[in-house]
């Protein structure tokens, strides 16, 4: 990766003026499409499968009346009036017939009808007009809406009365940007500026991030022409899209400043660094990505396509820092190289410690004491999320003064909390010879139903095969009164079908949000258990340790509560409410806790990857752990801090005025962030390796092997420019290997020590009797065998960085005493292998065979006329000496794991 990632980087770097341009007619493409093919979100929270919602598609088949979205118009009396008057009676039933003309209305309910119960409130001053309409709330036209309130404003002027317009047709959620999230990136720049002490440096990655936004934010509105997309899911997007897109180039621009100041050119600074840092960002994004994309556990369509949405937007500003990043750095130049500062006079004063320093000495002075009071704390901060409540958004959570908003106020001042969240008991009554007789007993069984406080209507379709009892609660619909009354009414469905043969579901908007609620709850621990295993499986991946993973997990889970237990705090027990502008109290989005799961695990990851990355190199280098720790969080302390602030500052931006939808998430995600990066990441993690000591690092040698190396921090790529020049600059060798040394699943080694030195066309016999290693030494030169220690270079590749490329010019061949080489070998030859490995050639005993392979090994020119190199192995070098060309073939023996010379 690290090698692939330092010619990308290269490449950017030549080819600038391409790939910016390239990205600006991405941007210009995306954005041109989805102006033109936009299709509007849809934000119809359903759940396939869900007892609600397979009612409500039913209805919409059946009874289409009752199944769409609806309006409302509230009239209230001046204080002391009634509204039950003569006058107000004419003017209301004037406008009900106005409004039912309308065509997307599909029937008016005249509070003042004959068989209309409970639309008129107990004091007389409020009367309640319902206006189902025919679609859904995605489908109603603006022309509606207008003429609705239109009729709601002549009917207010005719009765000298207050008409409110609301309900869920005049609901807006539609996520919209404000001025204030722009407070977030100049923060992002303020802080960028006093870690560059460049303006360039400082804007690089607020203008990629933007542009990266930019194009998701187009692909996101042009996949509405194919699937619905809530319009959550877009702001969603740029929130995290903008967060993670500054902190990606923000560590590539860090490591590139650092290089340069050591004296680096600029094109090869470049190189590195999109091959060093752009490995830790791609694994940091890979995570956020998979996390995302596991959000399709919960088995929720809208869901889904958020998460998609989402990664689609960190892909993008992965794909945006190593390849546009490193092209605007080639044209900074120069400019980017931090100036060198003169040396003061040094004085008697002793000069104050780092503030890093400092803190990583505080956390480890007496580690176990940190690590007992972080965690007692967290714990403690925990404790509100007990009562975290999830439900859906609904017309209670929007601004004070908007329609929607003042009208469902209204409606429970008057009516009661419950005339905001209707349920609809459905019943199939298509056996009953009294269809209307069956719905009123079902309504009067259900009128004494705890919990319920009316029940307004009951009546079968025009058909006579179904019917709908609509119930009023008692209580809000995000209470969880009103939870317990949809799982009591949901229980009686058996006694319905034995007493009346009639078989009854639950469904509504709040029957629908109590589901996805319900469901979403249920996804957590299966996602968690995703989350936290990838967590243990990919940073034992990259740090080779059991007990960094097991410490990265735990801290991560510690901050996903302690954000949870916050957001509780606020969201749903309502302290400092006030202090940030929250509406609506009571319960928080349903799908809140997995996307915070899910994005903050990214983040974790990405601050621990940069944190202990360096701490180990240095422990590595070292072999000191209290040593490593100090020096590797000084080294990397000033990105993470810097990144965790812009994350912090970006999230917290879209809280004061997000909208209902949005503001907890990015409250939950900006406390998240802060716990993670400073108390966790910062505080605990380096109290918990101080504990560890030299424990922290390594694996059994089982796990080590059967696990794939994931090169985040570029030790890769370190590694293969050491060995660029060896064994010397215009070296023409074959094979270069310099203490090769393999063991087994105990440690034990198969071969150890291994030196050799092969020159291009020369042909090598690795010997030697019983288990010495000679097969899996010509294995590893082949590039087959890749967890061995050591150098080696075969063909001008180092290994086991280009195992994968060199495979393609070497040739394998086991000999066994029933087949023939001979034919493999030429094969070989023809296909222009250039190194040729044959396993056991003491085994071809036939002469005719002999023959053939003696004369293919004295010429081994290819197709193209160029020497091949052959490496072979044999128990006894005697037994093939007549096979062996003179003058060009080496041999080495083995014994026991122990090289000879090679002679």
């Amino acid at each position: 990766m690290s090698s692939f990632l330092y010619r990308l980087g290269r490449a950017a770097a030549r080819a600038r003026v391409l790939v910016v341009a390239l990205w600006v007619v991405i941007l210009a493409a995306a954005g041109g499409a989805a102006l033109v093919a936009n299709q509007g979100t849809d934000d119809a929270f359903a759940i396939p499968g869900s007892e609600s919602q397979d009612a409500l598609d039913h209805l919409g088949r059946v009874f289409p009346e009752v199944s769409g979205t609806s309006a409302q118009l509230v009239l209230v009396a001046p204080e002391g009036a009634k509204a039950d008057t003569p006058r107000v009676r004419a003017a209301v039933g004037q406008a009900v017939d106005r409004i039912g003309k309308l065509d997307q209305v599909a029937t008016v309910v005249d509070p003042f009808g004959k068989d209309v119960n409970g639309a008129v409130s107990k004091d007389g001053r409020a009367a309640l007009i319902a206006v189902p309409l025919k679609v859904q709330l995605a489908e109603v036209h603006p022309t509606t809406k207008t003429q609705v309130a239109g009729i709601a404003a002549d009917l207010a002027k005719a009765t000298g009365t207050e008409v409110r317009t609301g309900g869920d047709a005049f609901s807006d959620r539609v996520p919209k940007l404000s001025p204030t999230e722009g407070i977030g990136l100049v923060i992002a720049l303020l802080v960028l500026v006093l870690m560059f002490r460049s303006l360039i440096a400082a804007a690089m990655p607020l203008a990629t991030a933007v542009l990266g936004v930019g194009v998701a934010g187009g692909l996101i509105f042009l996949a509405t022409l194919v699937t619905p997309i809530s319009s959550t899911a877009p702001m969603l997007a740029v929130m995290i899209g903008l967060a993670v897109g500054i902190d990606y180039a923000l560590f590539l621009l860090s490591r590139h400043r650092d290089q340069l100041a050591e004296g680096l050119d600029v094109e090869e600074s470049i190189a590195r660094a999109t091959a060093t840092a752009g490995s830790a960002v791609i694994f940091a994004g890979l995570t956020v990505v998979i996390a995302l994309l596991g959000l399709a556990v919960a088995g929720i369509p809208f869901l889904t396509t958020m998460g998609i949405a989402a990664a689609v937007a960190v892909a993008l500003a992965v794909a945006i820092a190593v390849t546009l990043v490193p092209a605007l750095m080639s044209f900074a130049g120069n400019r980017l190289r931090p100036r060198v500062r003169k040396p003061r006079r040094r004085t008697r004063r002793r000069q104050k410690p780092q503030i890093a320093r400092g803190w990583v000495r505080l956390a480890t002075k007496a580690p176990l004491v940190t690590v007992l009071v972080v965690v007692a704390g967290l714990a403690v901060c925990a404790i509100p999320a007990l009562s975290l409540r999830l439900a859906l958004p609904d017309s209670g959570t929007e601004e004070h003064g908007s329609p929607a908003r003042d009208t469902y106020d209204v409606v429970s001042d008057h009516f009661g909390p419950g005339y905001n969240g209707p349920l609809i008991v459905t019943a199939d009554i298509i056996t009953s010879t009294d269809p209307i007789g069956l719905m009123n007993k079902l309504a009067e069984e259900i009128r004494h139903v705890p919990g319920v406080a009316s029940v307004p209507l009951a009546t079968p379709n025009p058909k006579g095969d179904t019917g709908i009892v609509q119930v009023i609660p008692a209580t809000a619909p995000d209470s969880v009164q009103t939870d317990d009354l949809v799982a009591r009414l949901r229980g009686m469905e058996p006694h319905f079908r034995e007493t009346y043969g009639a078989q009854t579901a639950v469904t509504g908007i709040t029957a629908v949000g109590i589901d996805v609620s319900a469901q979403l709850g249920d996804a957590l621990v299966p996602f968690g258990i995703l989350v936290v295993g990838l967590s243990l499986i990919l940073l034992a991946m990259v740090f080779r340790s059991i007990w960094v993973p097991i410490k990265a997990t735990a801290g991560y889970l510690l901050s996903v509560a302690a954000a949870f237990g916050a957001t509780s705090f606020v969201f749903v027990q309502g302290h400092l409410a006030d202090v940030l502008n929250v509406t609506h109290v009571g319960s928080v989005i349903s799908f809140l806790p997995i996307i915070l799961m899910g994005v903050l695990f990214g983040l974790a990851m990405d601050y621990e990857v940069f944190l202990v990355s360096r701490i180990r190199e240095d422990y590595v280098h070292q072999g000191d752990p209290h040593h490593a720790i100090e020096s590797g969080f000084v080294s990397a302390s000033r990105v993470v801090v810097a990144a965790a602030v812009i994350m912090l500052a970006v999230f917290a931006a879209f809280v004061p005025e997000g909208s209902a939808t949005i503001k907890p998430i990015a409250f939950s995600l900006a406390v998240g962030v802060f716990i993670d990066a400073f108390i966790v990441r910062m505080t605990l993690v380096p109290a918990v390796l101080a504990l560890l000591g030299r424990r922290a690092w390594g694996l059994p040698p089982k796990l080590d092997r059967a696990l794939p190396v994931f090169d985040a921090e570029g030790d890769a790529l370190v590694h293969e420019l050491r060995l660029a020049d060896w064994p010397a600059p215009d070296s023409t060798e074959a094979v270069s290997a310099r203490a090769l040394r393999l063991e087994d699943d105990r440690g034990r080694p198969i071969y150890s020590g291994i030196e050799l030195h092969l020159q291009g066309g020369e042909v090598l016999v690795l010997h030697g009797a019983g288990a010495c290693g000679k097969t899996a030494l010509l294995y590893t030169l082949a590039g087959r065998v890749t967890k061995f220690t050591g150098d080696l270079k075969v063909l001008g590749r180092v290994l086991p960085q280009h195992a994968h490329a060199l495979r393609r010019d070497v040739a394998v061949i086991p000999c066994r005493d029933e087949e023939n080489p001979a034919g493999q070998i030429a094969e070989a030859l023809r296909s222009d292998a250039g190194l040729i490995v044959v396993d056991d050639v003491d085994l071809v005993l036939r002469t005719d065979v002999r023959d053939q392979v003696r004369a293919l090994l004295g010429d081994r020119r290819t197709r193209s006329g160029e020497t091949a190199t052959f490496v072979l192995t044999c128990q006894d070098p005697d037994r093939i000496r007549d096979l062996l060309p003179a003058g060009t073939t080496r041999l080495h023996g083995l014994t026991a794991a122990k090289p000879t010379e090679v002679r």
